[in-house]
């Protein structure tokens, strides 16, 4: 690799470290960095100069993202102002960047999942899940969290935390045992497999924006099986490892109870309305499974699906005691949505400047020389950043850097496009800058047990989380997704 390179990223790693950790000021380390390049013969100091409209303001609104100096989303939207202030792009060239199809499969799948919720399902099959645990807290809670991770495939990852929370809460609180440790891993389980369908999280989307793969495309795809069963394996491994964790720390906790003191079906107050949105919500999903006949846009059979269910429920309101469109509307997380617009306007911007050409050209010798080599580098270096990094940012960006990689030399993405969703989701779950299910999740927890968590016991959790699940899941990656490309 050219050394002038080798230069400028030691440069830039060191000073990102720097600008992040607050060792010293971060002006002061932004702007040594940019000293040291020049002093280094990276650029000249004219070359610093006219970078700036679009490497500079790309960075620091990333940085002001990941640390949290200010809010996210106005970061966002100041780092998408600034483009257009600086020439990098228009302000219509802006709005057109940003993919209107994902952000519409957001609200209509929020709008769905949240009427689902409040249909008393959840409590329903939290007391099954009761049942079969026969009183054992730690197979209730593993139990809990394996259930979590499946509903999470497809219904957004803070939303089935939200869901599931207030039955976690009132098993614990009933049979008394720390509710924290059970959050957590709800929350780390929902983050988990939201990848393994096209609908739970924000990267599957991602994916489908910038390569155009469909539903199906993630259960079967290059004749191969893709990211639902490669994430199932992963997580049944994981499960069983949580077991026995869970095992050793609820040692001789037993959940006494009387089986026919159970009812599941109680929670269920109207079983018209919940078969109701149950049946919305498998139209919903069935429909974009098969998108290609329709000939529309996903976003488009989302808002369909959420729009004929709350005109359903309006009319018979009164009859299925259905929440208002109101209620509905106030519970979405609007900041959410708003953040994904200013994202891809941002990503947009740096695209139209070139960054990312440049980038993608700088890993081109990688992907050529090796394969296996690049998926690892990819792979390891993708789980460490999304660990500390909210990972939407990074894996959307990554994901046209290998588009445009892929486009202009003869490597097949898939290999590289899979290795960086998994790493990405799985990476993210190290702390609660790397995945939002986990902020709420310890929120709700600590709010629970009414207690300040030291980070040592948050880690005793996603450490290990994060290792095993990396693990087995790059091995599995690489024996179905790499070497058969090699």
């Amino acid at each position: 690799m050219d050394p002038v390179m080798i230069v400028s990223i030691i440069i830039f790693i060191i000073s990102i470290v720097l600008v992040v950790t607050g060792l010293i000021d971060t002006v002061i380390a932004a702007f040594l960095g940019v000293t040291a390049m020049i002093a280094f013969g990276v650029m000249t100091d004219v070359e610093a100069f006219q970078v700036v409209d679009w490497n500079v303001i790309f960075i620091i609104s990333i940085v002001l993202v990941v640390t949290g100096l200010i809010d996210t989303v106005i970061a966002a939207f100041l780092g998408v102002t600034a483009m257009i202030a600086f020439g990098v792009m228009t302000d219509v060239e802006a709005f057109q960047v940003v993919d209107w199809n994902v952000i519409f499969i957001l609200i209509g799948i929020w709008i769905i999942a949240t009427l689902l919720g409040k249909t008393g399902l959840p409590e329903y099959l939290a007391a099954r899940l009761l049942l079969l645990s026969r009183g054992s807290v730690p197979l209730f809670i593993t139990l809990i969290g394996a259930a979590s991770g499946f509903v999470s495939l497809l219904v957004d990852n803070v939303v089935v935390v939200l869901m599931f929370a207030p039955v976690l809460f009132a098993v614990s609180r009933r049979y008394h045992f720390s509710a924290y440790g059970g959050i957590l891993f709800i929350g780390l389980c929902s983050n988990f497999m939201g990848t393994g369908l096209l609908l739970g999280d924000l990267p599957p989307q991602l994916l489908h924006s910038v390569t155009g793969i469909e539903f199906m495309g993630f259960i079967w795809h290059s004749g191969r099986p893709s990211s639902f069963f490669v994430l199932t394996a992963t997580y049944a491994v994981v499960l069983a490892v949580f077991f026995f964790i869970f095992r050793a720390k609820f040692r001789g906790q037993q959940m006494d109870f009387k089986p026919e003191e159970i009812n599941p079906t109680e929670h269920i107050k109207s079983p018209l309305f919940a078969w109701i949105c149950s049946l919305a919500f498998i139209l919903t999903v069935l429909g974009m499974a098969f998108r290609p006949l329709f000939g529309v846009h996903l976003g488009m059979i989302t808002l369909v699906g959420a729009s004929l269910l709350v005109l359903g429920l309006e009319i018979f309101h009164k009859k299925l005691a259905a929440p208002s469109f109101e209620e509905v509307l106030a519970e979405l997380d609007w900041r959410a949505v708003m953040f994904y617009v200013a994202l891809f306007a941002l990503v947009g911007g740096l695209e139209h400047s070139g960054v990312i050409g440049l980038v993608a050209n700088w890993m081109v010798p990688f992907m050529q020389q090796s394969l296996l080599l690049g998926s690892t580098v990819l792979y390891w270096v993708s789980a460490a950043i999304c660990g500390v990094v909210e990972h939407d940012a990074y894996i959307l960006t990554l994901l046209y850097v290998i588009r445009d990689l892929a486009a202009g030399t003869d490597i097949n993405p898939w290999p590289l496009y899979w290795n960086l969703l998994w790493a990405g989701t799985l990476g993210s779950n190290l702390t609660i800058a790397g995945a939002p299910a986990l902020f709420v999740a310890v929120n709700l927890g600590e709010k629970e047990d009414q207690r300040k968590v030291p980070l040592k016991e948050f880690f005793s959790y996603t450490v290990i989380y994060v290792i095993v699940s990396l693990a087995v899941c790059y091995g599995i990656a690489m024996l179905l997704w790499v070497m058969p490309f090699m």
